[in-house]
């Protein structure tokens, strides 16, 4: 029986968490998680476990940090299932499962392989993405295909959109592990000509540039929530006069253009609004340096009136 197979698991941020929670709940012989070390997080810089490894410790599973062949071999598994694991796992590792390592991609393949394949597609305006489980090779994101799904993106941030698309991704994974360690699946190859490849992003990537689109720089705003977050300084009336680094968390399209220069803070009918190369973005949620998230009526209270 395929539940009878042994598993390693190889993940470490949230979008992992859902695929290792379902092979426990579902019952799969999970005997090993290989999940990223602690990292410093946060203005204190704590040392903190990636999510994965918290999850996995609570289920009970051994959670080791080095990606060494002797670490794996000793366990005897017959299939790694990877998600969020953010390192490319080397061809002598795969070899040590007989039934290879299935790996759990945001992306409808080969379209967007590589580390920002949600934010890649909400920033082109994507109608549609979705989940394609493959089978590693030593390449990025370069296996063959399993299977996929698709999802529609209407108007989902990075969050709510890596949340939907683990959550497929997850029962997906379910529904095809026992036809696939029985040799029912075709897998089939990608077609490396239409393959594009998506960036590793930094917290400059969130800086806004005014002379865009109001179009751009919403899905600029959807695509870098939560991180790097999407940023800009506005000048400021309250306690005085001053320049303040923001970052959007919500802004949504108007038909409003006002005789302002792009960047430029406006208020109409008790509302705050953002000029941009073509029209304004209504401001709806935002969140000023050192202090909480905000809506834009308490930002316009307490910064401009």
């Amino acid at each position: 029986m395929s539940k009878d197979k042994k598993i390693i698991f190889f993940g470490s941020g949230e979008f992992a968490v859902p695929f290792l929670n379902i092979l426990r709940d579902k019952q799969y012989s999970v005997v090993l998680v290989i999940a990223s070390p602690d990292m410093p997080a946060g203005r204190r810089q704590i040392l903190t476990p990636p999510p994965v490894k918290i999850i996995a410790e609570k289920s009970g599973f051994k959670v080791i940090h080095d990606l060494k062949t002797e670490n794996i071999k000793n366990y005897g598994a017959d299939l790694g299932v990877v998600a969020d694991y953010g390192k490319i796992i080397p061809q002598t590792i795969l070899n040590l499962f007989p039934f290879g390592c299935l790996n759990i991609h945001p992306s409808l393949l080969p379209k967007y392989r590589g580390s920002s394949p949600i934010q890649t597609a909400i920033l082109n305006g994507d109608k549609e993405t979705g989940v394609t489980i493959i089978k590693l090779d030593s390449q990025m994101d370069h296996g063959p295909i399993v299977t996929s799904v698709k999802l529609t993106v209407d108007s989902l941030d990075a969050q709510e959109l890596s949340v939907k698309l683990a959550r497929i991704g997850a029962d997906l994974l379910i529904k095809i592990l026992p036809d696939y360690l029985t040799g029912k699946i075709k897998l089939c190859a990608q077609d490396d000509s239409r393959a594009t490849f998506t960036k590793i992003l930094n917290r400059e990537d969130g800086r806004i540039k005014w002379d865009k689109s109001a179009q751009k720089i919403e899905r600029q705003i959807r695509a870098y929530y939560p991180w790097p977050g999407a940023f800009a300084e506005f000048v400021v009336k309250k306690p005085e006069k001053k320049s303040l680094l923001i970052k959007l968390i919500k802004a949504s399209f108007t038909n409003e253009r006002f005789n302002a220069l792009p960047g430029e803070l406006i208020v109409k009918n008790e509302r705050l609004y953002v000029q941009c190369a073509d029209e304004a973005l209504l401001v709806e949620r935002l969140h000023p340096q050192a202090k909480k998230e905000m809506s834009g009526q308490e930002f316009l209270r307490g910064y401009i009136k």
